[in-house]
C-alpha cells in the first residue's frame, strides 16, 4: 500500500512539470477523493495527497530541484538494481566526490537539492551514469582506464553537464512516462479507462523503466552527448581542470572500450567525441599543471 500512495505522489510530482499547475491540482484532487471514496485508500491518505496536490499546484510550472531529485533518486534506484555499489576503498571514493565538489562549486549551479554525488560501482564495464537527484555513478573499469585526475575530471564533469543541462527530465518530458500520466489523469477524472490502480502501477513501473533504458542502454542522442562534453570542458576550466583531460579520457576509452557495451552501447563513438571535443577545447585558455595532480591521482588510484 505504502509503494502505491508513493506512486501516486511520484505521478503528481512529474506530471507537474507536464501540464499546468491548476489543471494538476484539480486531476490529483479528484483522483485521490475518488480513491478514498473506493476503499482503495484510507480517507486520512486521501485528504493527504488532496492537500498535497493543491501544494504542488500553486508552485512554480518547471520542475522543481525537490522533484528532480526524487525522479532522479527513483531512477539511480533502478541503476543499482542492476549494478552493485563497490565500497572497497573509501578514500577513493572521497577522492572522486572532492573532484566533483571542486567542478560544481565553480559551475553555474553549484548546489542540487541534496547535493552532488559520486558511488562507485562494482563492474569492469567501461561507463557512468547521472541521474537528475545528482546521483553519479562511475564504474571501476572507468576509473582504471584513466592515466591523471584531469581525465577524471573529464568524466565527472560530463556527468555534471547531463545534470545540469537538464538532459535526463528532458527525456522523461519526451517519454513514454508522459502518456502514462496522461492516463492517470484522465483515469482519476473518472474517464472510462477501466484502468485499476494495480494497472496503473504497472504502467508507472513500466515508464520508469523506460527512463532507465535510455540511461543503460539506449543513451542520450548524439547532440546532447556532444553538447555535454562541450559544457564539462567549460566546467573543467571554471575549476581549474585542462579541459584537454577530457579528450584524453576519450582517447583512452578508445583504445580499452569494447564496442557494444558500457559507454560504447549509449555514447558516440569516442572517435567522433574527440572530434567535437578538440573543436572547443581550442575555447578555453587553462595553463597545463596536470603534473602537480598526478601525485594526488597514482596514491589515490593505485
Amino acid at each position: 500500500m505504502k509503494n502505491k500512495v508513493l506512486i501516486i505522489l511520484v505521478v503528481i510530482a512529474v506530471f507537474t512539470g507536464l501540464t499546468s499547475c491548476a489543471a494538476l491540482a484539480a486531476v490529483a484532487d479528484v483522483g485521490a477523493q475518488i480513491a478514498g471514496a473506493t476503499g482503495v485508500i484510507d480517507q486520512n491518505t486521501a485528504s493527504a495527497i488532496s492537500q498535497s496536490a493543491r501544494a504542488i499546484g500553486s508552485a512554480a510550472e518547471e520542475i522543481t530541484p525537490e522533484q528532480e531529485y526524487y525522479i532522479g533518486r527513483a531512477v539511480a534506484a533502478n541503476i543499482l538494481g542492476t549494478y552493485r555499489l563497490w565500497n572497497g576503498n573509501a578514500a577513493l571514493t572521497a577522492y572522486l566526490n572532492n573532484i566533483c565538489a571542486a567542478i560544481t562549486i565553480n559551475s553555474p549551479r553549484p548546489d542540487v537539492f541534496n547535493g552532488y554525488r559520486v558511488a562507485i560501482l562494482d563492474s569492469n564495464e567501461i561507463n557512468a551514469f547521472a541521474t537528475s537527484g545528482g546521483h553519479i555513478f562511475i564504474t571501476r573499469g572507468l576509473i582504471n582506464a584513466a592515466r591523471s585526475e584531469d581525465a577524471l575530471a573529464g568524466v565527472i564533469a560530463h556527468e555534471v553537464a547531463h545534470i545540469q543541462l537538464q538532459h535526463s527530465i528532458k527525456a522523461i518530458k519526451s517519454s513514454r512516462i508522459t502518456q502514462a500520466i496522461l492516463i492517470t489523469g484522465t483515469s482519476a477524472a473518472g474517464a472510462a479507462t477501466g484502468m485499476n490502480v494495480n494497472q496503473l502501477t504497472e504502467v508507472l513501473n513500466e515508464s520508469v523503466g523506460e527512463i532507465v533504458q535510455t540511461l543503460v542502454n539506449s543513451g542520450y542522442s548524439q547532440a546532447q552527448e556532444f553538447e555535454a562534453d562541450n559544457t564539462a570542458m567549460a566546467l573543467m576550466a571554471a575549476a581549474g581542470y585542462n579541459p584537454t583531460g577530457l579528450v584524453e579520457m576519450l582517447r583512452a576509452l578508445s583504445s580499452a572500450q569494447t564496442a557494444g557495451t558500457g559507454f560504447g552501447k549509449t555514447h558516440p563513438t569516442p572517435a567522433q567525441r574527440i572530434t567535437n571535443a578538440e573543436r572547443t577545447v581550442r575555447n578555453h585558455t587553462v595553463a597545463n599543471n596536470t603534473a602537480v595532480r598526478q601525485a594526488r591521482f597514482t596514491a589515490a588510484t593505485r
